[in-house]
This record gives structure tokens, sequence and C-alpha cells, in this order.
């Protein structure tokens, strides 16, 4: 099929809307994003958006209409309650779509089989033209491919749809850039399925009290069927993976310069006062506290991120969920399949260094300095004793729990680390675990900050948690010698764990402090307390 390219002036629009009367498929613009139109009362027609779009059948359509009076002409509803005309009245035409008891007209293929139909009269006037002129209420999703980020412009468009459509209009960019909010009236209490730019308390400031569904920040439960468009577990999916970090801006910043240290293939997805300061790839979605903005401009940052060349993670930054925050977090959270990480609210300092170091004792003198450790190795211990853990671990590498139900830590050892792909198995069932346990821990200390002491600090990922980085080296003979002492092991196995470490340039690298431990107790005590009290002290 050969797409037809329209402009929006009144002679494509009418070729636009004989297409349409055809049942054929056009992408039109409207305010909030490009829909893919077809005649809502053609079941047929309708079936058409879903195949070209790749979508499944069980998400409902919105109807979107030019003028107020085409709901009752063309018997869209069973009634319109009188709610619903409060709310035409005060924001249509514009980025709202009211849900309401369905007339007999609409074909299971918009409704999904629902008793219910989602209406909505855009502002854009290419979109209010062309209902007009076609005389015709149009079933109307995003016209992007299932699951990608929604379209703004008719670039967009062209990416996802060219040859699977019959026409595009170009009306120029989307100037709200995020779906409708989507209310239903439908319910004893009027309840928002869908946030957007028309935010509660707007709707709440003319018809009272609403609620929000919990599938608004939440993922629909196992066979919950979607009441409104975009309620789906993963949707507005860039190629890349997202992932959402919760934090201050200047933890979100620390944890994704750490990422890229580490990982070349991380990029940000920030906000623009934040792009100067990060070291990774960035793509931007507005200004800090422009919301508006950042609804504008949220799905062309999500379709950017993919011409990152070679970038296969992105850090989101988390918004608020208030006001059209809400509206930002929905698309978001989806985007990032519910994937979302939530950085420590205390300030962490992340202690590590090379085996046979003196990381131990560096730990037992921060302590004695009021600074609360959290022990990864403790966290890990309870970490393997959690019944899912344990599952995991006996799916991965068979039968490793004692006759009484707990972990044979020395079977699961020697299996987990006879291979690098074993080891990596490992790491992905446990760290998790471990980490939630240590921000439990953190959260639960007194004071400002917490010591993590973590040999495996880089290869868990932790760094990213940590304000700051301390690290602790010593001479390769004096560490061999500390170790045959303390552990009674021979050369090969100490020859054997440091070579699965990091070297001491990787450790002097990536961290903010080093502490040479190649001397007495007393000038071991003097460093720790000179880097307390540098790092620390205010």
């Amino acid at each position: 099929m050969k797409t037809l390219y329209l402009s929006n002036t009144t002679e494509d629009i009418l070729k636009a809307a004989d297409i349409l009367r055809d049942g054929g498929l056009v992408a039109m613009p409207t305010e909030t994003v490009y829909g893919l139109a077809a005649n809502a009362l053609d079941g047929d027609a309708v079936r058409r958006i879903f195949e070209a779009k790749g979508r499944p059948m069980d998400n409902p359509l919105i109807v979107h209409v030019s003028e107020f009076s085409d709901i009752d002409r063309l018997h869209l509803v069973a009634e319109i309650p009188e709610k619903a005309r409060s709310l035409a009245e005060a924001f249509w035409p514009g980025p709202l779509t009211i849900i309401m008891k369905k007339g007999a007209v609409i074909p299971d293929e918009v409704s999904a089989g629902l008793d219910t139909v989602a209406i909505r009269i855009p502002s854009h006037p290419d979109a209010h033209r062309l209902m007009a002129l076609s005389g015709l209420a149009l079933a109307a999703p995003s016209a992007n491919t299932s699951g990608k980020p929604s379209p703004t412009t008719a670039g967009h468009v062209r990416d996802d749809m060219d040859g699977r459509i019959e026409a595009v209009i170009d009306g120029g960019a989307c100037s709200v850039g995020v779906e409708s909010t989507v209310i239903t009236v439908a319910t004893d209490i009027p309840r928002i399925l869908r946030p957007g730019l028309i935010t509660r308390e707007e709707i709440e400031a003319v018809i009272g009290h609403i609620e929000v569904d919990r599938a608004v920040l939440n993922k629909l439960e196992n066979n919950e069927k979607a009441a409104s468009p975009g309620m789906k577990y993963k949707h507005y999916a860039p190629k890349a993976r997202v992932i959402l970090v919760r934090g201050t801006d200047e933890k979100y910043i620390t944890f994704v310069n750490r990422a890229y240290a580490r990982d070349k293939g991380v990029a940000a997805m920030c906000y623009d006062e934040d792009a100067s300061r990060i070291s990774a790839p960035c793509v931007t979605m507005g200004g800090m506290n422009d919301e508006k903005q950042q609804a504008q401009e949220l799905f062309d940052a999500l379709r950017a991120v993919d011409t990152i060349e070679g970038v296969s993670t992105v850090y989101a930054h988390c918004p608020s969920a208030e006001g059209v925050g809400m509206a930002l977090y929905n698309r978001m959270i989806r985007a990032a399949a519910f994937e979302v990480i939530d950085l420590p609210k205390k300030r962490v300092i992340g202690l590590t260094g090379q085996t046979g170091a003196g990381k131990s004792e560096v730990a037992r003198l921060m302590a004695e300095r009021g600074l609360p450790v959290v022990s990864a190795d403790a966290a890990a211990r309870k970490a393997v004793e959690d019944e899912s853990v344990k599952r995991a671990l006996c799916d991965a590498f068979g039968d490793v729990l004692l006759p009484d139900g707990s972990l044979d830590r020395r079977k699961t050892a020697e299996v987990a680390f006879s291979s690098p792909e074993n080891t990596a198995k490992l790491n992905a069932i446990t760290h998790p675990k471990i980490r939630a346990i240590m921000l439990d821990e953190a959260e639960q200390a007194a004071g400002e900050w917490v010591v993590f002491d973590a040999s495996q600090l880089f290869e868990s990922g932790e760094d990213t948690l940590c304000d700051l980085i301390v690290s602790v080296v010593a001479d390769r003979k004096l560490r061999m010698e500390r170790l045959r002492t303390r552990d009674g092991i021979g050369d090969e196995e100490i020859a054997r764990r440091m070579s699965v470490q990091y070297d001491e340039s990787f450790f002097r690298a990536m961290s903010d402090a080093v502490i040479e431990n190649n001397g007495t107790v007393g000038a071991l005590d003097r460093a720790v307390g000179n880097i307390c009290e540098r790092l620390v002290s205010p």
C-alpha cells in the first residue's frame, strides 16, 4: 500500500474525508498526539486500525466528534449524564475524554466488548475540519506501532505507519504532547482512568469529588480488563530498556554518572537543567519546573532514545505523580515496564576494596566514629534465606537446599562459581534482594550518613546508590600475607581470589577517595579519620 502524505489544505482534507468514508485509515493531528482514524461506526474499518498498529483488540478506542450535538445525532451513547455535560462545557474542545454508557450503534471493535464508549472533541482545527467534512465520528487511537511512544509529528507517523495506512495529514507538531485525560462517568463516583494535561484538581473544581483508578499508577492485575487506552503493562516504550530512577537531582546525576563510568551503553533521560552535569549521552524532556513542556516533549524524548548509537539502557529521572506530573509518571512507568530504582534518602558512603586490603578494619574504624555500617555480607546471608530467592537458586542450580530447608552454601558456591555464566545467574538472583535489605537497613539507621560495606560494590551495581566511594588498597605481598593468616589458605587459592577482582587502577579510577593500608593500625586510623573529616564533615 502506498501512503499519501497530505497537507492541511481544504482540498487535501477532503481527500482524507473520502478515504475515511470508503473504509480507509487516515492519521490526523490532534492537540494531544496524532490519531489513527477510521469511521467509528464501521466495525470492519475499525478492525483495520488494530491490524495496522499490531495492537490486540482487547483495548478500547476513543471516538472523536467535531460537535457536542454529534453525540446525540449519531446516537453514540445511551444517555449523557449531567456531570458529562458539565465537563464538556468546561473542557471541550480539548484534551479530555469522557466515558459513558454506549449506544447500540457502537461496534464491539471500538468498545472492546465493554458496555461503555469513550468520547472526545479535539481542539486541533485540522481534526475538527476532517470530522466536519466527512460527517463521521472517528475512532482514533495513537498513530504508532503498538507499544511504541505515541507520535507527536507526521514524521513519527511515517516512521511507524508508512505503507500500512492510506494517508497522513501533516498538521505540524502537537501542542500538548500526551494523550487526553480519560474519566468515566459511568460509575457511581467518576474515576480517572488515564491522566493527562487536565488534572484531577481541575476536574474536581467542576464536578466535585472523583477517584483515580489504581491502574493509573500500578500494573493491571492478572486478567484485569483494560477500561481505557494506555492501561496496559508496557506501553510507549523505545527499543532500549527504560528504567525510572526516583531520587533528588543530585542523587540522580550521581547515579547516572557512576552507571556510565562502568557501562558506555547507558544514557540519561533528564531535565534540561541536568544535562550539562551528566557525562552519559542525554535526551532532555523539558525544564525541571515546567510540567507542560515536559508533557509536550516526553514522546519526542522517548523516540530520540533509539537514535543514540550503542545505547541499551536509559535511566529516566522519575517525575512526581501530582498534577500534570501524574500524566508523565503514568506514561513513563509503562515505558519502563514498571521498573523503578528508588535511590536512598540517606547519604551513602560505599566502602569497598581489594581482598586482603583491610576493608573490614576500615568499616570498624568508621563505625567507631559514629557512622552506621550496613554489611553486604550480612545482607547476603539474610537474602539467601528468603523463600523466593531459594526457589530461584534451585531453579537455576538444582537442589541446593539442606534437609532442613536452608541453603547449602557450600554446594551453591561450587555450582555458582564454576563458570562466569553461573556467577552471573547467582548475582542476578541475589543482588536485588541484597540491595533491598541494605536500603531498608540504611533508612532505619540514625544520622544523615550510612556506610555500605560491600566487597562487590561495583559488580552488584550498588556503587550507583552511593554519594561517595572509598576504596581500600594495599601492596600485593602484604595482602597475600594477610589472607594466609586470616583465612588459612594457600597461594593458589589466594591468586584465584585476586584474579577475579578488579585491579588497583580500577579502584583508584572509580573512587572518590582511596585508603592505602600498607602501614600500622595507627596510620590506618589516621587515614580513616582524615577521610571522614574531608568527605563527611560539613
